[in-house]
C-alpha cells in the first residue's frame, strides 16, 4: 500500500469534524492500510483519516511493546489496531501526563494530562460493533487520536501560553527546514 502525503500544521482539514464512516468496504480497508504504511514511515504510533486530508472516523495505532499496552482485548495482530467511528463513552477522574505530538507537527511535542482510563465503543472493518477499557499509552493514544478526529488538535489541550510558545517554535523549525 503506498504512504500517502501527510496533512501538515496549521491546514484546517485538521480541525475539522470527521464525519461517521458508513461503508464497510474495500475502500475503507484500503485507507486503513495506507494509513497503516504512512505512519510507520512518518514515524508515529498513531493516525487518522484527517491526517491525510480525509474527513472520516478512521483511526489506526500500533504501539511499541503492545503487549503492555494497558488495554484488555488481545485480538490485535501484530499490534496493530484499527477503529472506525470510535466513540469515547467514560473517563476516570484520575489523570496522567504524557508527552505528545503529532505527525502533522513534527519536532515538537509537549505535555499533556488527560484521563488516565478510558471506556470506548468503535466499529471494525467489516461494520462489527466493539466495546472496551483501555489505560496506559494506548487510552492516552486513543484520546489524542479521537480528538483529532472531533476537530481538536492536541495543542488546543495546552494552555494559551504553552501552546502559542509551541506553535512559534514549530514555525520557526519550519522555517528553518525550507532554507
Amino acid at each position: 500500500m503506498p504512504v500517502r502525503p501527510i496533512v501538515m500544521f496549521p491546514d484546517p482539514r485538521l480541525t475539522s469534524p470527521a464525519a461517521e464512516v458508513t461503508s464497510f468496504d474495500a475502500t475503507l480497508a484500503a485507507l486503513a492500510d495506507d494509513l497503516l504504511d504512512t505512519m510507520r514511515d512518518a514515524p508515529g504510533i498513531g493516525i487518522t483519516a484527517p491526517h491525510l486530508g480525509l474527513l472520516h472516523r478512521l483511526v489506526v495505532i500500533e504501539l511499541p511493546n503492545d503487549t503492555e499496552a494497558g488495554d484488555t482485548e488481545a485480538d490485535h495482530p501484530e499490534g496493530v489496531r484499527i477503529y472506525v467511528n470510535p466513540r469515547i463513552t467514560w473517563s476516570s477522574d484520575d489523570t496522567v501526563i504524557h508527552e505528545e505530538g503529532s505527525i502533522s507537527m513534527p519536532g515538537v511535542s509537549e505535555e499533556v494530562e488527560r484521563p488516565a482510563r478510558i471506556r470506548l465503543t468503535w466499529q471494525d472493518l467489516t461494520g462489527a460493533a466493539h466495546e472496551a477499557e483501555a489505560d496506559g499509552l494506548l487510552a492516552i493514544c486513543l484520546q489524542h487520536e479521537i480528538d483529532q478526529l472531533d476537530g481538536i488538535f492536541w495543542t488546543r489541550r495546552l494552555s494559551k501560553l504553552r501552546r502559542d510558545r509551541l506553535h512559534k517554535r514549530y514555525e520557526k523549525m519550519r522555517k528553518a527546514g525550507s532554507r
